[in-house]
C-alpha cells in the first residue's frame, strides 16, 4: 500500500501558499512589459525626466490607473475562464477603479472643508492621491471570472436551441454589471483601506529607518519559492503607486536584489564540496546576469544556515538602498543586474551599485563561516535532496535515492510509477512563473534530446499553473513537483535538484531513447514475455552474465578516500571483463563535475556517458567499508560501480535503490558476512 502523504493530496500549507503567489504571479508576468513601458515613459517625459514633454507626459497617469489593473484583469479573468472570464474580469475591475476614485473623491471634499475652516487656504490644500487598483484587480477579476463560470454550467442545459448567443452575451453583460456595482460598494473600501495600511505600514519602517527588517520576511519567503507572491503579489503594486507620486521606489528592490543569491553562490564556489562547488559558478552568472533567483535556492535548501546569510545580504542592500534613496521607476524583472539598471532612477545608479555589492559582500562573509564551521556532509546536492525528502515526509522512491546514478535509473522508475506507456512526444519544464528556470532547463534538456536524433519531441517551458494532462513527461525542480503532478496526473514526473548540468536530463534522453526508437521497440516484440517462455520452457533460456557477480564484491575494501574508492570499485569492473581501463578514468571525471554519493552511506560511482564505447557489457561492483570512508566530506560505507550499455542493469539498480531506503535492509547489508548474503538481499543479478 502506498502512503499519500498531506503534500500528494494538496494540503500542504506550503503548497497552497505557493499555488496563491503562482497565481497572483501569473496576473501580473504577463503585462510586465505594460510596466516597462510605463517606467519609460514615466522616465523620460515627467517633469523630473531626462525630457521633459507635457504632452507625452500626460499618458503616464491614465496608463498606471487604468491601463494596466485592466490588463492584469484581463490576464486574471483569461485564467479562469478563458475570453468570457477575461470580459467580465474586466468590466467588474472598472467597478472596483471607479469606486475607488468616488471613495477619495469623497475623503478630499471633506477634509477640504476641514481645512478651509481651520482658516487655511483652499489652493494650499494637497489633496489625496489615487489608489492604483492593481490589488482590486487581482481580487476582483478571477473572482468575477470564477463566478461567471458557475453560473453558466447552471444553465448551459437548459438554453434553448438558436438561443445560445443571446443567452451568452446577456448573461455576461448583466453579470458583468453587477460585479461592476459589488466592487464599486463592496470591494474599493477594502482595498483602499488595505493599500493605505500597507503604504502606512513602509512608511513607518522608512521612518523609523526600520526598512531593513523586511528582509527577514522577505529573504525566507523566496527561498521556499514564495518570491512570486511576494513581489508581485505585494512589493509591486504598492512599488507603482509610490513611483506614481515620486517617479521611483525603493520596495521594487527589495526582492529584486541579486546580492544575497550571488554571494552565496560565490562562497560555494570558493569553499564548496563535490556538485555543489562544480556547478556554482555558472548558477552564479546565471542568477547575476540572467536575473534567475530560483537557481540559488537548492543552494540554501541543502544548508538551512545559509539563510542568514541571505538575510544579512538583504538587509545590507536595503540598508545601503534607504541611506542612498534609490528607487526603481517600474519593476525589474527579471532580476538581472541588467534588468535593474535598465529601470533605475536616474539619481540612483550608484546606490544601487553599492547596495548589491553590499548585499553580495555580507552574504559572502557569512556563507564562508557556514560553510567552513559545522559539518560537511550537506555540501552535496544529492544528499540534500535526499534530506529534502525526509523532511517534506514523502515516501523514498527509486528515482529519489538515485539522484545522479547511472542513466536513465529515475526517469525509468518515475516512468513506471507513472503508467504511461506510449511513445514520448511532448516534453514540458515547468516553474513557477514559466519564464526565468523553466526556459534554462528547457533550453539545456532540448539541446540533449535534439543531439539524440530527436527532432520531432516538442521540448518547452510553462507556468505550472497553465498545465494540463496532455504532457507526456513534466520536468520541475523537486519543491514544485506535488503541484505539477496535481494537473498532470497521467504523466512521468521528472524532479531535479538543480538547473544546470542536473543527471535527471540525460535520463530523460535516455526514456525518450527506450520509448522512441522503433528498431529497439521490435526487438522486443519478437521476444516472448518472460513468464510465458518460463512456463513454456523453464530452463530453455540461457542464462546470461550475472551483472553483479560473486567475484565483484569485496566485504572490507582497502580505499580510505572517494578517489581510492573509485579506483577499487573500477578495478572489479575491469576485471569482470565488463569495461576497459579508460573507463575507470571516465569515473573519476564523473566525480569531478557530478558527485555521486547518494546519501545513507552509499556511492554509486560511474562513467561519463562518452564513455560508453568502453564498455562491453553491463556489470556491476560492490565494495563495503566496515569503518568507512570519506567520500568528499561524506561518510560512505558502501561504493557501488556502475557500467551500463542498455537497460539491463536498472531492474537492479532499483533493487539497491530500494535496499537502500529501507534501514533495516542496510543494517543486514553491514552485518552480511558472505558474498552469497549480499546476493540475497540485492536479489536477482542475471541479465
Amino acid at each position: 500500500m502506498t502512503t499519500t502523504t498531506d503534500a500528494e493530496r494538496g494540503f500542504s500549507p506550503r503548497v497552497a501558499l505557493q499555488k496563491v503567489g503562482t497565481s497572483l504571479s501569473n496576473m501580473v508576468m504577463p503585462n510586465i512589459p505594460a510596466l516597462i513601458a510605463w517606467g519609460i515613459l514615466t522616465a523620460f517625459f515627467i517633469p523630473d525626466g531626462w525630457t521633459p514633454n507635457e504632452p507625452l507626459a500626460s499618458v503616464v497617469g491614465p496608463m498606471i490607473h487604468y491601463l494596466l489593473p485592466l490588463l492584469i484583469a484581463n490576464t486574471g479573468g483569461r485564467m479562469i475562464y478563458e475570453a468570457r472570464g477575461a470580459v467580465v474580469g474586466v468590466i467588474a475591475t472598472m467597478g472596483v477603479i471607479g469606486g475607488s476614485d468616488w471613495l477619495i473623491a469623497q475623503e478630499n471634499a471633506r477634509l477640504l472643508e476641514q481645512w478651509i475652516a481651520q482658516g487655511n487656504a483652499a489652493a494650499d490644500y494637497a489633496e489625496l492621491g489615487e489608489v492604483h487598483m492593481f490589488i482590486g484587480a487581482m481580487i476582483m477579476a478571477p473572482l468575477a471570472a470564477w463566478l461567471m463560470k458557475k453560473l453558466d454550467r447552471l444553465w448551459a442545459e437548459h438554453i434553448p436551441a438558436g438561443f445560445e448567443m443571446l443567452v451568452n452575451m446577456f448573461s455576461a453583460g448583466i453579470f458583468g454589471f453587477i460585479m461592476l456595482v459589488a466592487g464599486f460598494f463592496g470591494l474599493a473600501p477594502l482595498v483602499n483601506g488595505l493599500m493605505t495600511l500597507l503604504s502606512n505600514g513602509v512608511g513607518a519602517l522608512v521612518e523609523a529607518h526600520l526598512l531593513p527588517l523586511v528582509s527577514l520576511l522577505i529573504e525566507p519567503a523566496k527561498v521556499f519559492f514564495l518570491n512570486n507572491a511576494v513581489n508581485h503579489g505585494v512589493l509591486t503594486p504598492l512599488g507603482l503607486s509610490e513611483a506614481s507620486q515620486n517617479g521611483k521606489s525603493v520596495l521594487f528592490l527589495l526582492e529584486a536584489n541579486p546580492g544575497p543569491g550571488v554571494g552565496i553562490l560565490l562562497a560555494y564556489t570558493v569553499f564548496g564540496r563535490g556538485a555543489a562547488r562544480a556547478s556554482a559558478p555558472g548558477a552564479a552568472i546565471i542568477q547575476f546576469l540572467g536575473g534567475i533567483h530560483e537557481i540559488y535556492f537548492p543552494y540554501v535548501l541543502m544548508k538551512p544556515i545559509l539563510i542568514l546569510a541571505a538575510i544579512g545580504g538583504g538587509m545590507a542592500g536595503v540598508a545601503v538602498n534607504v541611506a542612498f534613496g534609490t528607487g526603481l521607476i517600474a519593476p525589474a524583472s527579471p532580476g538581472s543586474i541588467f534588468a535593474i539598471f535598465g529601470v533605475a532612477a536616474r539619481d540612483s545608479y550608484l546606490g544601487i551599485a553599492l547596495a548589491v555589492l553590499a548585499a553580495a559582500a555580507v552574504s559572502f562573509t557569512l556563507s564562508a563561516v557556514f560553510l567552513k564551521i559545522g559539518k560537511q556532509d550537506d555540501g552535496d546536492l544529492a544528499a540534500a535532496t535526499a534530506k529534502m525528502e525526509q523532511m517534506k515526509g514523502k515516501k523514498s522512491s527509486v528515482a529519489g535515492a538515485l539522484t545522479g546514478a547511472g542513466a536513465g535509473a529515475g526517469a525509468a522508475a518515475a516512468a513506471e510509477g507513472s503508467g504511461h506507456t506510449g511513445p514520448i512526444q511532448r516534453i514540458v519544464f515547468a516553474c513557477d512563473a514559466g519564464m526565468g528556470s523553466s526556459a534554462m532547463g528547457a533550453t539545456v534538456l532540448r539541446k540533449k534530446v535534439r543531439a539524440a536524433g530527436f527532432d520531432d519531441v516538442e521540448v518547452t517551458n510553462k507556468a505550472i499553473s497553465s498545465l494540463n494532462d496532455e504532457w507526456d513527461v513534466v520536468v520541475t525542480q523537486k519543491e514544485l513537483t506535488d503541484r505539477a503532478r496535481q494537473r498532470t496526473g497521467s504523466a512521468v514526473q521528472v524532479s531535479v535538484d538543480q538547473f544546470m548540468n542536473s543527471p535527471r536530463y540525460d535520463e530523460v534522453v535516455e526514456l525518450v531513447q527506450q520509448r522512441n526508437d522503433p528498431d529497439a521497440a521490435e526487438a522486443g516484440a519478437d521476444e516472448p514475455a518472460p513468464d510465458a517462455a518460463a512456463a513454456d520452457a523453464p530452463d530453455s533460456r540461457p542464462e546470461g552474465p550475472e551483472i553483479l557477480a560473486a567475484d565483484s564484491i569485496v566485504l572490507s575494501g582497502s580505499a580510505r578516500d572517494a578517489a581510492s574508492g573509485i579506483d577499487e570499485a573500477g578495478a572489479l569492473l575491469v576485471a569482470a571483463g565488463a569495461v576497459d581501463e579508460g573507463y575507470v578514468a571516465a569515473m573519476h571525471d564523473r566525480e569531478a563535475t557530478v558527485s555521486t554519493f547518494m546519501g545513507n552511506g552509499l556511492a554509486i560511482p560511474h562513467g561519463t556517458n562518452e564513455a560508453k564505447s568502453s564498455i562491453t557489457r553491463s556489470a556491476m561492483s560492490f565494495v563495503r567499508y566496515p569503518d568507512g570512508i570519506d567520500w568528499n566530506g561524506n561518510p560512505t560505507t558502501f561504493v557501488i560501480g556502475i557500467a551500463g550499455v542498455g537497460d539491463e542493469h536498472l531492474a537492479l539498480l532499483q533493487k539497491v535503490a530500494m535496499t537502500f531506503s529501507d534501514p533495516a535492509q542496510v543494517e543486514r547489508l553491514e552485518n552480511a558476512t558472505t558474498t552469497e548474503e549480499i546476493l540475497e538481499i540485492l536479489g536477482d543479478t542475471k541479465e
